[in-house]
């Protein structure tokens, strides 16, 4: 027998698998179902599609200044899990863990816990030093529980899907205020950002970080490695700095930033980097949400502060998925026309 050669993890290519759970999921495209965390219990038991999650410290203050519990933050994330759910599915999550609220310490864990229920799905990723990172995935209502009840309070999945992790479906644009750049001039950057992907005829995508500032994607065909897209995404950021360098900077060494300006952060693009998930909620002050907006919300102005926990589900309701198209086969854009 032939035995062939075994491809080793490099820059360019890293082994993964998915570990599926015992546990079959729902099939077809069944309506979630719509819960109701009680507000009299410190703890409980919940079953979500046949599964059990276990959740702890309800009553804990994680915005005590708002009175916004740990059982608030879930009930958000149960509340938008329909259209949140899709843009996380079969992708590797790192978990950003604030176990003592927004204002609390926080610590970065990549790999699952254990012990851990047996229904959550696991993406084992080789990297290049050999190691393999045992990520869990967010595929469904109990495993967003799951991961919101260890004190996540926003999601950072990757780029890539498990079954290829070289190989992203979107590539993206984060627009950072430099100190002494207002968020108006963010939104004009993203303006800007938007005429020159058009000029290209790429479709793009706008969301609120939920921060400070906007991020912009892209729905792409995969097929270029993520260190392409990042190359592409680089020559993009430099060329838009030269274009309005009084607005616009694509300097990534923090000292050397001009002060005023916005920056097109396109070092995210990176493989393994990460940014908050769209209906993400962040850990500021107020618990704002990384909201998707239409380019005419840009254009008439809005403010980061717009779009909360409390006011972005019954925007959702209203308004559904406005960042759907990132998830349809059509319409993406083909890179290798460029690269």
């Amino acid at each position: 027998m032939r035995t062939m050669p075994v491809k080793q993890p490099s820059r360019d290519y890293h082994p993964a698998r998915v570990e599926r759970s015992a546990t079959p999921r729902p099939k077809g495209k069944a309506a979630l179902p719509k819960l109701k965390i009680p507000k009299n219990k410190t703890g409980l038991e919940l079953e979500v599609e046949g599964k059990v999650v276990k959740l702890t410290n309800l009553g804990k203050a994680f915005w005590p200044e708002l009175g916004v519990t740990k059982r608030d933050l879930l009930q958000y994330y149960a509340d938008v899990a329909p259209v949140l759910l899709p843009h996380l599915t079969d992708r590797a999550m790192v978990m950003k863990r604030y176990p003592n609220g927004a204002a609390g310490d926080f610590f970065f864990m990549k790999r699952a816990p254990s012990p851990r229920p047996e229904w959550v799905e696991l993406c084992h990723i080789e990297h290049s030093s050999g190691n393999v990172i045992d990520f869990p995935m967010v595929q469904d209502l109990a495993s967003l529980l799951w991961v919101i009840n260890l004190g996540c309070i926003d999601l950072n999945q990757w780029y890539a899907r498990c079954d290829d992790v070289d190989r992203p479906d979107y590539l993206h644009f984060d627009l950072d205020p430099v100190p002494g750049a207002s968020f108006e001039k963010v939104i004009e950057t993203a303006l800007l950002l938007r005429q020159g992907l058009d000029a290209l005829k790429m479709p793009s995508y706008a969301k609120t970080t939920g921060s400070k500032g906007i991020h912009v994607y892209v729905p792409i065909e995969r097929g270029p490695t993520q260190k392409q897209v990042w190359g592409f995404a680089k020559e993009f950021a430099h060329a838009l700095a030269s274009q309005a360098p009084r607005l616009v900077t694509a300097i990534y060494v923090v000292a050397k930033r001009p002060k005023g300006r916005v920056l097109v952060d396109y070092n995210q693009n990176a493989w393994g980097r990460t940014l908050a998930s769209i209906y993400s909620i962040r850990p500021r002050l107020k618990p704002s949400v990384s909201t998707p907006v239409e380019w005419s919300e840009l254009e008439r102005g809005l403010s980061i502060d717009d779009f909360t926990m409390k006011n972005v589900p019954a925007r959702v309701r209203k308004l559904g998925d406005l960042w759907k198209p990132l998830l349809a086969k059509r319409g993406r854009f083909k890179l290798e026309v460029y690269l």
